[in-house]
């Protein structure tokens, strides 16, 4: 699959819809014509409820098979919106990006506490699931266990941090690199 055969959506984590207009999602999103945000009323002290609608509505009003990007509790969103799910619909795949852990003890930050508990179960659609190893909101276990539950392949991006501005992640050419070969394995 080509990234113009479909429609990516971009799910950002906390603050995720008025960070840097370097961030790499928003970066994706410029050089990616059929990419765009899903957008959230609440970006601070999220409702996951309310963000998974915001998905769904999203995915619904798509004209083209749809490919998810979530990062952080954007990537607990997409799990809680499609864990266990029969069906994903008109999904055909996911990048999962240093998924967030709700339980995350001293390094949770307070509004990622309502996506406790982390969903558990198989994704409808292949999914790759990147991960680092020194991630101040998740450890490599904790999102290698993620992964091994929602069924993704897990892909190790070494000492990254949260993969975000802060660790140095304004383009992050890796990430584009492991979207293109999920889309390989995509079919329409």
């Amino acid at each position: 699959m080509k990234a113009a055969e479909a429609e990516i959506l971009i799910m950002p984590g906390i603050g995720g819809g008025r960070s840097s207009p370097h961030y790499w999602y928003w970066r994706w999103c410029e050089r990616m014509d059929t990419a765009r945000l899903v957008v959230q009323e609440e970006w601070d002290w999220p409702d996951p409820a309310s963000w998974v609608a915001s998905l769904h509505g999203q995915i619904a009003a798509a004209k083209k098979p749809v490919v998810l990007v979530g990062h952080s509790a954007g990537a607990l969103t997409i799990a809680r919106a499609f864990c266990n799910a029969k069906s994903g619909g008109n999904v055909v795949g996911a990048l999962i990006v240093a998924p967030a852990d709700p339980h995350g003890g001293e390094t949770l930050a307070p509004a990622l506490k309502p996506f406790q508990p982390t969903p558990t179960g198989p994704l409808p659609f292949p999914s790759i699931l990147i991960a680092s190893r020194d991630d101040p909101y998740c450890d490599f276990e904790i999102a290698a266990d993620m992964a091994l539950d929602w069924g993704s392949e897990l892909a190790d991006a070494g000492n990254a941090g949260h993969i975000n501005i802060d660790s140095g992640h304004g383009p992050w050419p890796e990430g584009m690199m492991m979207f293109a070969r999920l889309l390989t394995r995509l079919k329409v």
